[in-house]
């Protein structure tokens, strides 16, 4: 021990010298007379070798010169320190350090002795026992930053270790089988939910409801339930009175099934139940059968505009009419909740902490149609009547603004309750106006005389002689209104009287290729494409299929079959100027999302006649209804002047005639700046287009002009010259 208390390796530990403290006079003078010894030169040699660093090497040649006299003095020194550090707790105590032999004399080397002063006895005086500086203790192991940080360290690298050889092991290691195996464990536990999409409405152009969801539960069955599958029989019964399903139905619902190797736990007994209802089978607990939130689709009008809107299946899927036609865009995209459940859960709910997988329902848009409920509701009322009146199978009527190509009402009769719609048969529940063709008889010259007045084949004064009867291709073509051979006619007194005769001969003038030209282009051989599922086509015949008849029957509407809103999309183009407009249905789509409006793309349009000439055509269309002797005189309206026209044709079911007269007026209002067209049919026994069609247009174009707020005609007609 050197005098501080610390042994020399530890000096050197701490970064001082060890060194000895300076010696007294009496040890100068023992020392000076032992270097006169002769061992002086080998002890100095002993020294260089050691090192001049090891304060220890002075000493240790020393000590070994006073060793036979200290030997007392070294039990009596080390004795006085172990009694000293007894009394000092703050000392810490360390091993003696064992003692070592010296490299030249092979002698056992004294360990470090603490110096005593003031001692007695035949060696040298000695220093007196210092007490040591105390020691501080080391600092415990983890709470050195330095061990912390390593260990952390390692425990990361192993943790991440660890993980990695278990993905090496899941991924190579497992085999196919046990993978498989796991997978079905785990879609076992996992439990669906559907998650309905709100399906979008179907409004009016000014918004209001025409049929839309409502609040409703849908009833399902989990066939995994252990419980349930004990007694199918008796809760099918029990349930059977409540949903209005057999009880056969519901039994089979429950039934276990597969589903790409999957036991299902997801099955639909019934859609759309009244929340009372399922609020009963809530109540009733019974086993595996429960209930979540739904819709029911709902139409307010029951039977307003049925024909048009259509129905949806118990799933909330289109099957008629718009419902089908936009159901992509109104029914939305579903989403389900997929959650695992603890083994023999009964609840079905998820676990705690188990596997959940939310996917939400995205809303449907709904659609806003040009239709006006008000227009709409007279237009069915007033058909409902006639059609009964006139005893008709089938009638339609179509509302159209001249000016937009907009449908305001279109009318079916006979028609049904959109809320049950299974209860009515399924051809009542056709929209007549698109899906009824017909010739379009008379009404069908219009198109002829609008053709050759604008080929400058006739004008406003021309006449036309005329026959009772005319043959073409061995047919004989009579008129209605047969006149003497040799008679002469107006252009506007072949309308009013409906002439057969004066119309093939005009169609002649025009030619076939030139009056399939422009049966086309009015809208004749193509859907319009309004809007409505499956619109029929209609048909025209082509030049190269004409026969010798085919030249008279053609012009007069026969050998040609068109739909009532093909007709009514004509004669719009008439009363605009001679501009068609592509009908259509659909004003604008209502995102279910942010309820952002989009109007729909502009309605194609394209030129058929001149203004001047359609102007000149509508005047003379005036004559059938205006004149006493015109055949459309029943379609007068009070206060406006009206143009059109009467027509008589056969209806066209599975490509063949019937019986019975498809009778139909089709006209405009006011004459001279016209703001609706409105088309008439009806399919009845016996009577024509002015005796049939006609009453009905003229209370229909009434409440439509007065609804509108159109200003009565402030001139009258011409007075008409029907004669040459």
């Amino acid at each position: 021990m050197v005098e501080d208390g610390e042994s020399a390796p530890r000096a050197r530990q701490r970064g001082g010298r060890t060194t000895e403290p300076p010696a007294t006079s009496r040890e100068s003078g023992e020392a000076g007379a032992t270097s006169r010894e002769p061992r002086e030169p080998r002890e100095a040699a002993g020294k260089s070798r050691e090192g001049a660093g090891r304060g220890r090497a002075p000493r240790e040649a020393a000590g070994r010169t006073r060793e036979p006299r200290e030997a007392a003095g070294r039990e009596r020194d080390l004795r006085d320190r172990r009694s000293v550090e007894r009394d000092d707790e703050r000392v810490r105590r360390t091993p003696e350090p064992s003692r070592t032999s010296s490299r030249r004399t092979g002698k056992e080397e004294p360990g470090p002795r603490r110096r005593v002063t003031g001692g007695q006895g035949r060696g040298p005086v000695r220093e007196s026992a210092r007490r040591p500086r105390p020691v501080p203790a080391e600092p415990p192991k983890l709470a050195n930053s330095s061990r912390r940080l390593r260990l952390g360290t390692v425990l990361a690298l192993s943790l991440f270790t660890m993980i990695g050889i278990r993905l090496v092991v899941l991924q190579v290691g497992t085999s196919p089988a046990e993978v498989e195996s796991l997978v079905k464990l785990r879609e076992k536990r996992l439990s669906t939910v559907e998650l309905p999409a709100a399906r979008g409405a179907i409004l009016d152009r000014s918004g209001a409801i025409l049929a839309n969801s409502v609040e409703a539960r849908y009833i399902y069955a989990d066939p995994e339930n252990e419980k349930l599958r004990e007694d199918v029989a008796g809760t099918a019964a029990k349930l059977s009175p409540l949903v209005g399903v057999p009880a056969s139905e519901l039994a089979e619902n429950m039934q276990r099934k597969q589903s790409f190797g999957t036991w299902l736990r997801f099955r639909y007994l019934a859609r759309g139940v009244d929340i009372s209802v399922a609020n009963k089978i809530k109540a009733m607990e019974l086993p595996g059968i429960y209930t979540h939130s739904d819709e029911r689709r709902d139409v307010p009008g029951r039977d307003l505009a049925a024909n048009l809107i259509g129905f949806t299946s118990s799933d909330g899927h289109g099957l008629e009419g718009l419902e089908a036609r936009y159901d992509d865009l109104l029914h939305g995209t579903d989403g389900k909740r997929v959650f695992e459940t603890g083994k023999g859960n009964s609840l079905n709910i998820p676990i705690t902490g188990g596997y959940e997988l939310n996917t939400p329902a995205k809303p449907g848009s709904s659609l806003k149609l040009t239709i006006d409920r008000w227009v709409q509701y007279q237009a069915q009322q007033i058909l409902d009547a006639e059609a009964k009146r006139n005893n008709a199978t089938v009638a339609g009527a179509v509302i159209l603004d001249v000016k937009t190509g907009e449908v305001l009402a279109q009318a079916s009769y006979p028609y049904y309750n959109a809320a049950q719609p299974l209860k009515a048969d399924a051809s009542d529940r056709i929209d007549v106006p698109t899906s009824v063709v017909t010739d379009p008889g008379s009404s069908h010259k219009a198109f002829v005389l609008g053709a050759a007045l604008q080929e400058g084949l006739i004008t406003p004064e021309s006449t036309q002689t005329v026959a009772p009867s005319i043959v073409r291709g061995g047919v004989p073509f009579n008129d209605g209104h047969p006149q003497k051979k040799g008679t002469k006619l107006t252009m506007a007194g072949v309308l009013a009287y409906s002439s057969n005769v004066g119309t093939i001969l005009i169609g002649e003038k025009l030619g076939k290729e030139k009056l399939y030209e422009y049966q086309q282009k009015f809208g004749l051989g193509h859907a319009t494409g309004e809007g409505m599922p499956a619109e029929a086509e209609g048909m025209l015949l082509a030049p190269k299929d004409w026969s010798g008849s085919a030249y008279g029957s053609v012009p007069i509407g026969h050998s040609v079959s068109a739909t009532l809103v093909q007709m009514a999309a004509g004669y719009g183009a008439i009363a605009n100027d001679g501009v068609y407009i592509q009908p259509h249905l659909i004003k604008s789509t209502v995102s279910g999302i942010d309820d952002k409006e989009t109007p729909v793309a502009p309605s194609e349009t394209h030129r058929v006649l001149d203004a001047k000439v359609a102007s000149e055509l509508r005047t003379m269309m005036e004559a059938v209804v205006e004149d006493n002797e015109g055949t459309g005189t029943k379609a007068q309206v009070q206060g406006y002047r009206v143009a059109g026209k009467t027509g008589t044709g056969k209806m066209v079911v599975d490509g063949q005639y019937t019986s019975h007269n498809a009778s139909s007026f089709v006209g405009m209002a006011p004459a001279e700046n016209p703001r609706y067209v409105i088309a008439i049919s009806m399919d009845v026994a016996k009577g024509t287009g002015g005796e049939v069609a006609a009453p009905a247009f003229a209370q229909m174009m009434s409440y439509t002009l007065s609804h509108y707020f159109v200003p009565p005609s402030t001139t009258k007609p011409p007075t008409f010259k029907i004669h040459g």
